[in-house]
């Protein structure tokens, strides 16, 4: 990196957390700490709400999963749209009517105290873990490809992070949300154009997606049945549809974005602003991901993308090794001028078999990758040999210009920063309103409340920093967002959908249900191969089924 991409680098994010302090530095009243005194407007909400989903992973690992997989992860947001409108419809009415500070409140008021601390405590595990991981998967990737010491990179992302949480709450992180927003997709559309522009004179934009198509990068629906794949249309539209109905309905990190609403309708426009714009959001990251598969069509890419793996490998004297790269780089070539061939073709049966040819180069380019990640596995069992996390840094690094090498790393960072920020935020809140406060047996005054929720804010701050470096313990954490989320997120979901729509169930009844449910989970994960999309589905529907039983036996 040059100076002027380190100039970038840290003054956009030092203008963020001074923005974020500088804005919210005298916030003292509990409801402006946890609330934002309910003064936000509804497209400070939507963009709030789109920051706290949109991680750092989001980033880093989207680009990757199209270059592998292409479009087809786009279906895991299908139902999102269906989610939310019931979401405006059921969910915030509710939640403003009885001015709650964290949604799980409504559940004593509905339920008992046991079910309202059960739920926030399934919250505070699922979420706290969330918090480690979305600091831990930006800094391990940011450290292999530029060699920055791991745990320095957490700390630096945690502490930044805690200064303006701990300092505005909630108001902090939404203000400063919109300028993390705005440097993320600034830096991704500015992405976009330079690998366009960075393709050769010959290929247009048409060109690159007819490359794209032929490899089977452009389809976007799967309508098969098939519970183990894991993205097709009806994972996303049902599974998804419960995924993004517990995530924004019931998670207190998104909750807690539009609670600070002024009013219901400026909420549910800003929940609305998702249901339309997020879909064609996470399209076009998927896009530049495949864009990033065809820049690489014409220009050399690595057998392996992940630096560290690759240095293992090659510090060693290993002939099978020198192999693999030797045709791979020689197939890497026939292919390019395969592409150029395929470009400037006007003969539909020329194409045919360009197509062919091209395709038949791929398979045997992923059967060298493969050989060439278990030579690395051989060397060192514990390295990460999954590498499409590493692809769009990879490209970042090596093939953008000055100055916009500094942004993307901006990007990625301040995705890591608003996630996270998001996640402190409501950890705070559920923990000081669901667990210290309903405890305290004395009154306390709001400010005392105000100082609990910093304190609360500083510990899941070091939390989340010390799993962070306590990463490298497990494996394939950047993939563990989503999966830990729907493991959790079903049984909380049910308990919801029960409180709303099916008024003859008591505590006793929903509280063993979700106990039982969320235990059928665990196995459900552990012991068969299902999607791990469907556990939402799942989880919800044995919640609400259990509880059915459970009144029916009462009764007998």
């Amino acid at each position: 990196m040059e100076e002027i991409d380190w100039i970038i680098l840290s003054s956009t994010l030092i203008f963020i957390v001074a923005y974020g302090v500088i804005k919210t530095r005298n916030n003292h009243d509990i409801n402006q700490y946890l609330r934002g005194g309910n003064s936000s407007n509804w497209w400070t909400i939507g963009l709030s709400v789109m920051a706290t989903q949109a991680s750092a992973i989001t980033f880093l690992s989207t680009p990757g999963q199209a270059f592998t997989d292409g479009m087809t992860f786009v279906q895991f947001y299908f139902g999102l749209p269906l989610a939310i409108i019931v979401i405006c419809m059921v969910f915030i009415p509710i939640y403003h009517k009885l001015k709650v500070y964290t949604a799980y409140e409504y559940l004593e008021t509905r339920f008992d105290l046991k079910t309202r601390t059960l739920a926030a405590i399934l919250f505070l595990v699922q979420r706290g873990l969330a918090a480690g991981i979305t600091i831990y998967a930006p800094s391990i990737i940011l450290s292999s490809v530029l060699g920055w010491d791991l745990k320095t990179l957490n700390i630096i992302i945690g502490i930044l992070v805690i200064i303006y949480t701990l300092s505005g709450g909630t108001k902090a992180v939404s203000i400063t949300q919109k300028q993390q927003m705005f440097v993320i997709m600034s830096g991704m559309f500015t992405a976009f154009f330079v690998i366009i522009d960075s393709l050769p004179n010959n290929v247009n934009f048409s060109d690159a997606l007819n490359i794209a198509a032929t490899s089977g990068k452009m389809k976007v629906l799967d309508f098969s049945f098939d519970l183990n794949t894991r993205y097709t249309f009806w994972s996303g539209i049902t599974g998804g549809f419960f995924l993004a109905l517990s995530y924004f309905g019931t998670d207190q990190s998104q909750v807690q974005r539009y609670l600070s609403g002024k009013s219901i309708k400026e909420s549910q426009l800003g929940l609305l602003f998702n249901a339309i714009f997020k879909i064609p959001m996470q399209f076009f990251i998927l896009l530049v991901g495949v864009m990033v598969f065809v820049f690489f069509q014409f220009n050399p890419a690595p057998i392996h993308f992940n630096p560290k793996a690759m240095e293992i490998i090659e510090n060693k004297e290993n002939t099978s090794y020198e192999k693999i790269v030797k045709s791979y780089n020689y197939l890497n070539s026939e292919k390019r001028e395969l592409q150029y061939e395929f470009v400037s073709s006007k003969d539909n049966t020329d194409k045919t078999e360009l197509i062919n040819k091209i395709q038949k180069i791929q398979i045997e380019e992923k059967n060298l990758r493969n050989s060439a990640k278990d030579l690395i596995k051989e060397e060192n069992s514990k390295i990460e040999v999954n590498d499409r996390d590493y692809i769009f840094l990879y490209f970042i690094i090596n093939y953008l210009p000055n100055g916009l090498i500094g942004l993307l790393l901006a990007v990625i960072i301040s995705a890591a920063m608003s996630s996270t920020a998001s996640e402190l935020n409501a950890l705070s809140a559920t923990t000081v309103v669901d667990i210290y406060k309903r405890n305290q047996s004395q009154k306390r005054s709001k400010k005392h409340y105000v100082y609990a929720s910093k304190w609360f804010t500083l510990m899941w701050g070091l939390i989340a920093i010390m799993f962070a470096n306590f990463g490298t313990l497990f494996e394939n954490l950047i993939q563990l967002v989503n999966i830990i989320g729907s493991i959790f997120y079903g049984t909380i979901l049910g308990i919801f959908l029960v409180a709303f729509f099916s008024k003859g169930i008591k505590g006793n009844n929903i509280f063993w249900a979700a106990c039982a449910s969320q235990v059928l989970i665990f196995v459900i994960y552990g012991f068969t191969e299902v999607g791990y999309l469907w556990l939402n589905f799942f989880g919800a529907f044995m919640t609400i089924i259990f509880s059915i039983v459970l009144k029916k036996f009462q009764k007998i």
